[in-house]
């Protein structure tokens, strides 16, 4: 017995190690990304660098101070992709379209931290930006007792006959999914929908009583 449980605090440890890794590696990858479009701006002496700053301050705080416990308020989650929905509506203006819609009870509720914005970076970065018009991003949440659920839905630029089309994602990808493996094991469901025009994910979350 005294084995078996050195064994499982070793798994313990283990667990949490990889899941500090994989977040690491999570919070650099978005402010790489932010910080580059921040210049840009500020190159340009746009009037929208201030508002980004502030933007980008508060997203930080929560990075920095809030997402250090296995979960965190799922309102403040929801939160945090709000501003960064704030933010990049702040840098491309009426360049895409970009809709947010939230229902259910979201209070309350906990959830392991930075889990959605991997998928709503890659609407950006593999999606839309190589769009020259009628982009859009569609995010949807659904909060039903202890099920989350969530539809995010981008355009992409069709590609022509023969031509070489660059694979979506990248580490922020391969990270969230790790996670979800190691946090939410069979209380979740994952689904990619690749098209020549469109890139939709769909995930669903079951929450823990104990969470």
């Amino acid at each position: 017995m005294k084995g078996q449980n050195e064994k499982q605090e070793l798994a313990n440890q283990t667990l949490q190690s990889e899941l500090k890794f994989l977040k690491s590696q999570i919070n650099p990858h978005f402010l790489f990304n932010t910080l580059n479009s921040l210049y840009a701006l500020t190159l340009k002496k746009s009037d929208l660098a201030p508002e980004i700053v502030l933007k980008l301050s508060e997203m930080m705080r929560y990075m920095l101070y809030e997402c250090n416990e296995k979960y965190v308020s799922l309102e403040k989650e929801v939160n945090y992709v709000i501003n960064y929905l704030d933010l990049e509506k702040l840098r491309h203006g009426k360049k895409i379209n970009i809709h947010f819609q939230q229902s259910g009870e979201i209070r309350n509720q906990l959830i392991a931290p930075l889990l959605f914005i991997p998928f709503i970076e890659n609407c950006f970065k593999h999606g839309v930006s190589h769009q020259i018009a009628e982009a859009f991003v569609d995010i949807k949440i659904n909060i039903n007792g202890q099920e989350v659920s969530v539809e995010i839905e981008n355009s992409k630029h069709a590609v022509m006959p023969g031509a070489h089309q660059k694979k979506s994602g990248g580490i922020g990808l391969v990270n969230v999914k790790r996670r979800l493996d190691l946090l939410y094991a069979d209380a979740y469901e994952l689904k990619i929908t690749d098209t020549p025009t469109t890139y939709k994910v769909t995930l669903f979350l079951k929450l823990s009583p104990h969470n």
